[in-house]
């Protein structure tokens, strides 16, 4: 289910001052809600028994559980039905990528296989494309994986090296990728290449083309369960049937899969998050000192209402973006110019939510082992293993720098181009900072990464204080507990941009005694 209002501008939900109904949790369905609660017992059930024996990437372990999750549809959830998915919305398909997060390794090669392994072949690919390879993908029977990232291209991801030249009818790929995640295990790889050195262009190669290898597993701080390692192209021969989308055109490809990544990175990030907080919670309650739980120490019981409050400001960022993105490929979707156009209509608001979850990810986690005590930096409590699988989630799918500077630039393009409503009045104190930032134009790093917090910061207000206006109890509570936070970090921000004195607003007092308490009862967040 989709809830949008059509007085929110196209592409420009981060500028919009008019309340608008915004797709929460609470709105699934009775049959979405099980579909749902299937992968959050996959998760349990399935995947957590196995933590170790898949921390030591045990033969042919993950791939088992990967069709396992298939045989259940999650591998498909938003894949077309004609090709073997279940068709659902974003909305769905990331409340579902959540819950199947709950461990950092099983996230991973599950994601890219449901997802940025499949995107640009749902969006770009023919129906012969799809029909042969989209099929293997939903049902789990294959591993997907995305390479894009180089030695020497990672954030300047067009300089890539690698080649690719037609010869009769085919394409000779010659070049090294790295960071591939799934590297081992993926049956079909979508590489991007230049064709004679300049075009950027995307192919979807199969592990078994003649000249495709995988090197050596990466050594990683974290994510041990999972696969990445280099691939090899050496004279690798790509049937000329297996050019994705048109020559030079890779980067509309690889982009736009990037963008809708990004999303469902964000609800990959708080699913680790969501476990950390039950954990650290359970723990809490259990952990006695002074003669009585932990839990009921004041500076316990706030760092748990702060988490709750993040997590659920993240939460209302990804699901309003969701509902917009599913709104878009409903006005445009259908061809391939269409799907680019509709990937690329809340590109901005899709890094907004990679980049508040993962660092809100970062946060919950370090609070949850804090926790913990001593016993959470030792390796016989399952938070230290979240702790180290956590910290990736700030570098792929665009660094959150890399981000930052995405988030400043598309949306001051969109204003020049007249997409964006009138910014200089706001419906908060964060909205208006928003209105002043934008009239500075800054042209350097600091500067652009100043007004993207800003802007990210706004969006993450707004779309908390319109999910608690929706859904009134303890969202109300969360709300005004994240607020002064938003508005601090957005203060700060500003100060930087345009080293101006700011006066923070009056807040309202919150009840942090009884958030804890709620987080205690529900062993989580309380959405």
């Amino acid at each position: 289910m989709t809830t949008t209002n059509s007085a929110v501008p196209s592409g420009c939900a981060f500028l919009s001052h008019t309340p608008e109904s915004i797709f929460t949790p609470e709105q699934f369905s009775d049959d979405e809600a099980m579909m749902i609660a299937t992968a959050e017992q996959f998760s349990r059930k399935e995947v957590h028994p196995l933590l170790d024996r898949l921390e030591i990437q045990e033969m042919g372990l993950m791939p088992r559980l990967i069709r396992k999750a298939g045989e259940l549809g999650l591998c498909g959830v938003d894949t077309p039905e004609e090709f073997g998915g279940l068709g659902q919305s974003k909305n769905v398909a990331a409340r579902i990528l959540e819950y199947m997060s709950l461990n950092g390794s099983f996230s991973v090669t599950y994601g890219i296989t449901s997802g940025i392994s499949q995107t640009g072949l749902s969006l770009f690919g023919t129906d012969d494309q799809k029909r042969r390879y989209l099929p293997h993908l939903a049902s789990g029977e294959w591993i997907g994986a995305y390479a894009l990232s180089e030695p020497n291209s990672g954030s300047d991801a067009l300089s890539m090296a690698t080649k690719a030249v037609k010869q009769g009818n085919r394409y000779v790929l010659n070049g090294t990728k790295m960071w591939i995640s799934n590297a081992k295990w993926a049956d079909l790889f979508l590489v991007m290449a230049k064709v004679d050195g300049e075009r950027v262009s995307a192919f979807l190669v199969e592990k078994n083309f003649p000249g495709v290898s995988v090197a050596r597993e990466e050594y990683k701080m974290g994510l041990k369960g999972s696969s990445t390692a280099r691939v090899l192209l050496e004279n690798a021969e790509v049937p000329e049937e297996n050019l994705l989308h048109e020559e030079g055109l890779g980067h509309h490809v690889a982009f736009n899969a990037l963008n809708l990544g990004r999303f469902k990175l964000s609800s990959m990030s708080i699913g680790p998050a969501r476990d950390a907080m039950g954990l650290a919670a359970e723990y809490a309650l259990e952990r006695r000192q002074f003669g009585k739980p932990i839990a009921s120490f004041g500076l316990i019981q706030k760092k748990f209402a702060h988490m709750a409050a993040s997590f659920y400001a993240a939460e209302s960022m990804i699901y309003r973006t969701g509902a917009l993105i599913d709104s878009a490929f409903e006005r445009f979707g259908g061809t391939v110019d269409g799907n680019r156009k509709a990937a690329e209509e809340y590109a901005v608001e899709c890094s907004a939510c990679k980049v508040f979850a993962t660092e809100t990810e970062s946060e919950m986690v370090d609070e949850a082992l804090q926790v913990y005590g001593g016993y959470g930096f030792t390796e016989e409590f399952p938070i230290a293993r979240i702790y180290r699988d956590a910290r990736v989630s700030r570098i792929y799918e665009g660094t959150n720098e890399i981000n930052r500077l995405f988030i400043s630039d598309r949306l001051q393009r969109r204003i020049k181009e007249g997409r964006v409503p009138d910014a200089t009045s706001g419906d908060s104190f964060l909205s208006e900072l928003v209105g002043k930032a934008l009239r500075v134009r800054p042209t350097d790093q600091i500067g652009i990464g100043a007004l993207s917090d800003i802007l990210l910061l706004a969006y993450a207000e707004q779309s908390a204080r319109l999910r608690s206006l929706q859904n009134t109890g303890v969202g109300s509570e969360l709300y005004r507990m994240i607020v002064p936070f938003l508005n601090a970090k957005g203060a700060e921000a500003y100060q930087l941009l345009t080293a101006e004195a700011v006066t923070l607003p009056a807040t309202k007092p919150v009840d942090i005694a009884e958030i804890a308490r709620l987080v205690y009862e529900k062993r989580g967040p309380l959405a």
